[in-house]
């Protein structure tokens, strides 16, 4: 019993040890908010205390007021067989989104880390990020997730970030004519300080999924065996000696296992087989949970965790099935919007709206138009929502003068986080 006692112990005390060496924190609260242009706004002395203090997510268009003459277009819809252009109010909420804001707080850096990141949800629009007065970051789409590698504007000793406190100042602005509905502005979805050390997981670096399924059940809700590949992307620095260790658990449970060394080049593909899987669908959304470890010579350095549902997809004569079982999709066109909410992503407003759906026999959403909030993918997986996530309202050919075709091919060559590679291409893969 004491052995017993004693691994237990030593098992807490591992986790507790490997927690500390990486660590990601939600900055809902403490900004500053101001609406409209405002000079040198981005610099670490400025002054913002006369600013509004919000909390984020935040829409700052959705409190008003209302104009009908805000972002009017004279447009012909083609779709509607309008053959001449004529008065359009309304088409985006007719609420004051259009036009500039800064949002600032202050964020905390403890000690024993060496790198950091920022990750945006999402950013209405054209973000411009800013740490310590530099210039960390752009980005041209309001919906994308993103992630800004803030390290080289931090000031580090002996290989480690210095710890303390230090200046972020983001600018938005929304032009008009930029969408067909209401987008509305701001950081409308959380915002994450992710800290880690040189060898780590990298932001959106794990990728599970179901590659194989053997002798499902006639209802569809289990199997004899499943096969969970995944890909995992590292941060290496030059080390050699890293591991990477994968545990799927149920219920708290191990179910499956799989460990190897890290490639030299980050990337390393292990499969697990788990016995008796229970499968995820709309009316039993089971969700097994991956834990990631990652070692470097011998030291916990990152662990992840990540939810994932076991299924198998397919096509055939009759449609589309679903762990064998014809599915219809029985789903609505959401915009990413909660009403007199505004854009501010809220969980528990989404929850109702997603328990009223499937009251009514919804079991699938259509992200209309644009890339999901990653909370609103979530919520989807646990309680059974089929989704078809859009990316972006149109490519080349504009629907609105100012929409996503402005950036679609376009390639940005200036920004700090710039690669080369169009705006599609950076957006799909986010």
């Amino acid at each position: 019993m004491k052995k017993i006692l004693l691994l237990q112990l030593i098992m807490i005390l591992g986790v507790a040890t490997l927690n500390a060496q990486s660590e990601e924190h939600l900055l809902l609260d403490g900004w500053r908010f101001h609406k409209g242009g405002a000079a040198n706004a981005d610099k670490v002395d400025f002054d913002d205390s006369k600013w509004q203090s919000v909390t984020i997510p935040h829409d700052w268009a959705i409190s008003g007021p209302f104009d009908k003459e805000i972002d009017k277009q004279v447009v012909a819809i083609e779709q509607n067989g309008e053959r001449e252009a004529n008065e359009k109010t309304g088409r985006t909420g007719s609420l004051p989104w259009i036009g500039e804001g800064w949002y600032r707080r202050t964020i905390e850096i403890p000690d024993g880390f060496s790198h950091a990141e920022l990750i945006f949800d999402g950013a209405m629009s054209e973000p411009r990020v800013y740490v310590e007065g530099k210039f960390a970051g752009y980005w041209a789409y309001g919906y994308t997730t993103f992630a800004l590698d803030i390290t080289p504007y931090l000031p580090k000793n002996g290989g480690k970030i210095t710890p303390g406190k230090y200046s972020v100042a983001v600018h938005l602005q929304n032009r008009e004519e930029s969408n067909r509905w209401y987008p509305g502005a701001g950081l409308y979805r959380p915002v994450r300080l992710s800290l880690s050390q040189d060898v780590a997981v990298k932001t959106f670096g794990i990728f599970a999924r179901t590659t194989g399924i053997e002798g499902i059940n006639s209802d569809g809700t289990s199997a004899k065996s499943a096969r969970i590949t995944v890909t995992t992307a590292l941060r290496i620095s030059n080390h050699k000696n890293v591991k990477v260790l994968h545990t799927l658990l149920s219920d708290g449970k191990e179910v499956a296992h799989a460990e190897a060394m890290a490639s030299d080049g980050g990337e390393n593909t292990l499969v697990m087989e788990v016995d008796n899987p229970k499968l995820w669908s709309p009316e039993n959304p089971v969700l097994y949970e991956l834990e990631t470890y990652i070692y470097a010579d011998g030291k916990a350095v990152d662990s992840q965790k990540t939810n994932v549902g076991i299924r198998s997809i397919s096509y055939d004569g009759d449609g589309f099935r679903l762990n064998g079982k014809l599915t219809k999709f029985r789903g609505v066109c959401l915009h990413h919007d909660l009403g007199p909410l505004g854009s501010a992503f809220n969980k528990a407003a989404f929850r109702r709206q997603v328990r009223l759906l499937k009251e009514i026999g919804c079991n699938a959403i259509r992200t209309a138009h644009n890339i999901p909030a990653p909370w609103q993918m979530d919520i989807c997986d646990e309680m059974g929502i089929l989704v078809m996530a859009e990316s972006c309202d149109m490519w080349v050919y504009p629907k609105c003068k100012n929409g996503y075709s402005i950036f679609f091919e376009q390639i940005d060559n200036q920004s700090p986080n710039a690669d080369g590679r169009p705006w599609w291409q950076r957006d799909f893969e986010n």
